[in-house]
């Protein structure tokens, strides 16, 4: 958990741990989560000093539930993928449409 978070958040951690490994998630891979929707919801209540752009006009992740995870019905979103292509540096990546770039990340 980042320095300065408050108990509520700290709480919020060790539940979404708990759970992810409850579903059978490593104890890595369960953290990375928990901190990742603790710290994208600190960026929607303005409780961080940074946020990207979709942390803050994205659907909460508690409403998701899910809904877009990996093997999910509609999969990532144009931007996830996206920002994906621009951290592996992908070519033409800002005139893709959301199925090219899925094409271009080998999905």
């Amino acid at each position: 958990m980042p320095r300065g978070s408050s108990p509520r958040r700290e709480r919020q951690y060790e539940h979404i741990k708990d759970s992810a490994e409850k579903r059978g998630e490593s104890e890595k891979r369960a953290e990375e989560i928990a901190a990742r929707t603790v710290n994208k919801e600190r960026a929607r209540s303005g409780e961080s000093k940074t946020a990207s752009r979709s942390s803050v006009t994205d659907m909460s992740s508690s409403r998701r539930g899910g809904q877009r995870s990996h093997s999910g019905p509609g999969g990532p979103t144009k931007e996830q993928l996206y920002n994906e292509a621009r951290q592996r540096n992908v070519k033409g990546r800002s005139s893709m449409t959301k199925s090219e770039l899925s094409r271009a990340l080998g999905r």
